[in-house]
């Protein structure tokens, strides 16, 4: 269960969870790992340079203990646009806009390029707190 567009994307949006827009924490249950709010809602910014494929030869993301797990900031820039040298970093996760019949990027693995300056009302990221802790990473 997730906060991601129902309807015809973008003409009609059901809002069948009840939320047209963003949802607050906690409005649908945790999944198995006691997690919430994984998918959908709004797209969240990571730590890490956007590249377009993981070196070859490097270990595999989950076995990386150090973050970022990115590659390089120059690496981040789109080669579709040479003369933009404006890095992007990898959003994770699809948000409220995201819909069956137009971007089924809303699960944990999505991950898609954004440049640094740019903001939008389905980005944002994400704040945790330890089990026993009272710090927020």
């Amino acid at each position: 269960m997730a906060n991601i567009w129902q309807g015809a994307f973008p003409c009609e949006n059901l809002a069948s969870d009840g939320y047209a827009r963003t949802s607050p924490v906690n409005a649908f249950p945790p999944n198995n790992f006691g997690l919430l709010d994984m998918i959908g809602n709004v797209w969240e910014w990571t730590a890490d340079w956007y590249s377009q494929k993981h070196d070859a030869d490097s270990p595999k993301a989950c076995c990386i203990t150090e973050n970022p797990r990115g590659g390089p900031e120059a690496a981040s820039y789109d080669a579709c646009q040479p003369n933009v040298k404006i890095p992007r970093k990898v959003l994770k996760g699809g948000s409220h806009l995201c819909a069956p019949n137009y971007c089924r990027r809303y699960r944990p693995a999505a991950r898609h390029a954004e440049p640094i300056d740019t903001s939008a009302s389905h980005v944002g990221f994400r704040c945790i707190t330890r089990k026993g802790s009272h710090s927020v990473s």
